[in-house]
């Protein structure tokens, strides 16, 4: 899995910059996009839950809406990166069938085209986010230093689920109907929109079985909390997240025979 990665780094690069500039070719404001994009929606999600519903974070305490939007796009980050993969995955080998007949291209480089893709989004809403805490948000804590190794984590973890549903996605079309009503699940299920203490007692520990609920948690701790990260949780994820990388490029691996039988 690494040994690929690093023998297809320059054509990995090349592939992920066609797919970024790619989804705004042909528009008047092109990379601009990635810019408005996740302000755009920031602005809606900001407005229906903190005007609308007059969501507060935390126990009731007053909170200010720029507090409220900075709060809720983390999760919002998160929860983007991993539902481009998923969303994507299962057109993904149907859609470039040309590469599947070529025996010499290397077809387990495309996930990562799609959560590279997702990668420069994220830090792009992460740099907007950065700047919008030091001048609304009465500065960023140096807690946040650890922020990149926080999210690190989230990388394997949609690299393995994009590697599984692209692969099974060739062989059940159906699971392309299906990747947004889990990513809705997701989004929902995960403290994204609310905190978690804002749950019983008894059901915030389901909630942790969601992949982006504890690195939302902990990111939210490092950039709003002044809180080091939780190390122990941080490294079982991680050990979890590799896993489920290991068994998605597995399972990829293992299928890809029958491709070109499919396609």
């Amino acid at each position: 899995m690494v040994a690929s990665l690093w023998r297809n780094r320059q054509l990995l690069g090349q592939l992920t910059r066609r797919e970024v500039l790619g989804r705004y070719r042909g528009s008047l404001m092109g990379l601009a996009w990635s810019f408005f994009n996740p302000l755009l929606m920031l602005a809606v999600y900001t407005f229906v839950f903190s005007v609308v519903f007059n969501a507060r974070w935390g126990t009731g305490e007053p909170t200010s809406r720029v507090q409220f939007a900075l709060v809720l796009f983390v999760g919002v980050i998160v929860h983007g990166v991993i539902s481009e993969g998923i969303n994507k995955a299962p057109a993904l080998i149907l859609g470039n069938a040309s590469y599947v007949k070529r025996v010499i291209f290397p077809l387990e480089i495309l996930p990562w085209v799609v959560v590279g893709s997702a990668i420069f989004h994220a830090i792009i809403s992460l740099a907007i986010l950065l700047v919008a805490q030091l001048l609304f948000g009465g500065g960023i804590p140096a807690t946040a230093l650890w922020l990149p190794l926080v999210l690190l984590p989230i990388v394997p973890m949609t690299m393995g689920l994009t590697w599984l549903l692209a692969a099974t996605g060739v062989f059940i079309r159906d699971i392309a109907q299906l990747t947004g009503i889990i990513t809705t699940v997701l989004m929902f299920m995960a403290p994204v929109f609310y905190p978690i203490s804002a749950l019983p007692e008894q059901y915030r520990k389901w909630l942790y079985l969601n992949p982006i609920t504890y690195i939302i948690e902990q990111a939210r701790a490092v950039l709003f909390a002044g809180s080091a990260p939780d190390w122990p949780g941080l490294a079982l994820y991680s050990v979890v997240a590799l896993l489920v990388a290991a068994a998605g490029f597995w399972w990829f691996q293992m299928t890809r025979k029958g491709f070109a039988d499919v396609v």
